[in-house]
């Protein structure tokens, strides 16, 4: 394998991760490669069995040490010791750009964090987060990405047995708020300042000069999260599982275990088997990001200051400026949607209009959207409902800039069950389905007449059937 290891996060004290080797797969085979990302990445194996083994936990890991992270998170609210249970870090890699980037094996076996788990992953869960990481990315959304898939000729029991696989994840880096917890409430002071200051080096150098790097550097995350979550909201998408573990200090998604993409428009729509209260619905996601980065705030109280009651009164100082932050980026996105380019008041009636009409009439988010982008594509639903004409004529009134709807509205998303056809088809050997799907969802923006049936809207008994699971 030609990776380019260079990895610093095992400079960091040693209660931040515990070395471990993949546990060995007894016969691995190569299911899914990512040529477009092993080129930018740079890593072109001259030995495609080498690369399988290697990526497989059969690896000589010799010379840079596979690892698990340590950190800790609130689910669901409610706050524990977790810790990479079946991921493991094989390092940093460092691109041809000079990007540095984990290159982590999910599904790799047990780890000192697995907490009585065994460490594996199913070969359709791998196969989903794939799946759906790239079509993240094709969307222009922050992501993790996936580089491979290898089947590992284990079987993991979940709900029954399933063939086992290891997903190769790449991202700019894993750590998370829930690190961030770990080291305020599980070690010393002195670890949180190494985390803080590592996190600083690796993601955000130029604030290292700043005479406020503690203020700048929660600021510049909390602008990034606005901005990553409101393009999940302007595509639909909807995390499932956005609990403090979950939210990357770099911005980038990730953990798509029980993800979904939202069909008819509802703020209220959920999908996840485990959110029985709503708290990570589609139109609750800012409110939990804000909830997620109070808890970040929470732990960086000692690095604000040395006095407790004067480090508060800078946090919330900071938080305060959440609402307006995420009110003026969400503005901006969802007016784009509509083809409008600054924040005014009638373009902001004009769009509340424009959703109230979507979810009074049950209407689908991606096609209501697509219709208007492009007027010769008829949905027959939209025009048929009670105050389509007049929104549509004081609508078009306003002048709206058709190239930046075209921008900013997908023509296609992979549509729930588009995506377990493909994945049922997928886990029993025939990738024809999965392979058609996965080469539309890269070019979102540009597939106008996209075959209806990737694109039509599942009927309503899937609908309100459908579920989605972690998938561990």
């Amino acid at each position: 394998m030609n990776f380019q290891w260079n990895t610093s996060y095992l400079k960091l004290p040693s209660v931040f991760y515990a070395l471990q080797l993949p546990t060995p797969s007894p016969q691995p085979e190569g299911v899914l490669w990512n040529e477009a990302l092993s080129h930018e990445l740079g890593v072109i194996p001259e030995d495609k069995r080498a690369c399988v083994q290697f990526l497989s936990g059969n690896g000589d890991y010799t010379h840079n040490p596979p690892f698990a992270q340590a950190y800790a998170g609130h689910q669901f609210g409610h706050f524990t010791m977790l810790g990479d249970g079946r991921a493991l870090h094989l390092g940093e890699h460092i691109s041809p750009q000079g990007e540095r980037l984990d290159i982590q094996l999910k599904g790799a076996g047990k780890t000192a964090y697995s907490r009585g788990g065994d460490g594996r992953a199913t070969l359709r869960s791998m196969l989903r987060e794939y799946l759906i990481s790239e079509a993240m990315h094709g969307l222009g959304i922050a992501t993790s990405r996936s580089l491979c898939v290898i089947k590992t000729g284990n079987e993991v029991l979940r709900e029954k047995m399933h063939e086992g696989a290891v997903l190769t994840r790449t991202m700019k880096s894993h750590i998370r708020v829930g690190t961030f917890e770990y080291a305020r409430y599980f070690c010393e002071t002195s670890d949180l300042e190494a985390l803080f200051q590592y996190t600083l080096n690796r993601l955000y150098p130029s604030l290292k000069s700043s005479s406020s790097p503690v203020e700048d550097l929660f600021m510049e995350v909390m602008r990034i999260q606005i901005e990553t979550v409101s393009h999940w909201m302007r595509v639909g998408f909807i995390h499932g599982v956005m609990n403090t573990d979950n939210t990357s200090i770099s911005g980038e998604t990730f953990d798509y275990g029980p993800c979904a993409f939202m069909n008819t428009y509802h703020p209220h729509t959920v999908f996840s088997s485990i959110d029985r209260h709503e708290r990570y619905a589609f139109g609750k996601q800012p409110d939990i990001l804000k909830w997620n980065l109070t808890r970040w705030l929470e732990t960086l109280l000692p690095l604000l200051h040395s006095d407790e009651e004067k480090a508060v009164q800078k946090a919330q100082h900071m938080l305060s400026q959440f609402d307006a932050l995420w009110e003026k980026q969400y503005r901006k996105v969802f007016l784009a949607k509509l083809g409008f380019e600054s924040i005014e008041p009638e373009y902001i009636v004009c769009a509340d209009a424009w959703l109230n009409l979507l979810e009074s009439n049950a209407l689908d988010y991606t096609l209501s959207y697509k219709h208007i982008t492009y007027e010769t594509e008829a949905y027959d639903k939209l025009t048929a409902v009670k105050g389509w004409s007049a929104w549509y004529m004081q609508w078009r009134k306003l002048s709206p800039d058709f190239s930046l709807m075209q921008r900013s509205n997908p023509t296609l998303i992979p549509r729930n069950h588009r995506v377990e056809e493909a994945l049922d088809a997928a886990v029993h050997g025939d990738f024809s389905f999965w392979d058609q799907l996965l080469e539309a969802l890269q070019h979102p923006y540009q597939n106008v007449h996209i075959s209806a049936k990737l694109n039509l809207p599942p009927d309503l008994d899937f609908e309100q059937g459908y579920q989605t699971f972690c998938g561990t």
